[in-house]
């Protein structure tokens, strides 16, 4: 019988490339988005993830197809940018809501299908959850919370044999920057620091690696025997990490001020 599998955010980018992915390694695959398309070989489904009970409908829906569910792949996800005073609540909550909220409400339903099969949950998160980024305060909040919170959530599902596992990306070319909700309110207080921020980073994103090199680490956390609680994807971004382990973290903000912000 084959392994069943569900990818939200799986119509363009890393879940896209997931989706595939695991459908080649012949996995049974669900591709959740708000327009149900998704890998070829896999089964589209559309849904919102902001709806609640639409993301509940998701599970029911593949359980009852299906009679398991084998891991789960979160990855639905928005970028924002800009001053933080001049963020309006509407992106904060939105942004909050996509990133976090649906994500841990995915977490928390998908306990109860994965107790069965020893499942896994595969949660996006991203070096900036580690390295915080200026300009995109609210996008590295979010992540550091998908990292601790899958972290912390991981430990506590330990003894019922289901993993929460978080991927850790760094510039990946994805449509991910065209999608970038990008605001330079404030640039009469700010100077050109915020444009010049985003700017570099959308540079970086557009030479980063191609979404399958994600899929891959996803894979490797899904199957792998004993996995890492998370996983750098790339090794400058793992370079990075470590050495902000062992230096100042005086010294780490400099050096993010001086890319980011300056």
């Amino acid at each position: 019988m084959n392994k069943v599998v569900i990818v939200f955010g799986a119509s363009k980018g890393i879940g896209l490339a997931t989706a595939k992915l695991f459908v080649e390694k012949g996995f049974k695959v669900y591709g959740v988005s708000r327009s149900g398309s998704t890998a070829e070989g896999a089964q589209g489904i559309i849904a919102d993830v902001t709806d609640f009970a639409a993301l509940e409908g998701v599970y029911e829906k593949v359980y009852a197809a299906e009679g398991r569910i084998d891991a789960v792949i979160n990855n639905a996800g928005l970028g924002i940018s800009g001053a933080v005073e001049f963020t309006t609540d509407e992106k904060v909550e939105k942004i909050c809501l996509l990133n976090f909220s649906a994500l841990e409400k995915s977490c928390r339903l998908a306990a109860k299908y994965l107790r069965e099969t020893k499942g896994r949950i595969v949660n996006l998160s991203s070096v900036a959850g580690i390295l915080p980024i200026p300009f995109q305060t609210y996008y590295t909040a979010t992540k550091s919370a998908v990292l601790n919170f899958s972290r912390a959530y991981n430990i506590e599902l330990k003894p019922l044999g289901v993993k929460v596992l978080a991927v850790l990306p760094g510039d990946t070319k994805t449509n991910f920057t065209a999608a970038r909700d990008k605001s330079e309110e404030g640039a009469d207080i700010y100077g050109d620091r915020i444009a010049r921020s985003v700017s570099r980073m959308e540079h970086d994103e557009q030479n980063g690696v191609p979404p399958i090199n994600v899929a891959k680490v996803i894979y490797k956390l899904v199957t792998a025997r004993n996995p890492k609680p998370y996983k750098v994807v790339g090794f400058s971004y793992k370079l990075l990490v470590g050495l902000s382990r062992v230096l100042p973290t005086r010294f780490i903000d400099w050096v993010l001020y001086q890319m980011y912000a300056k």
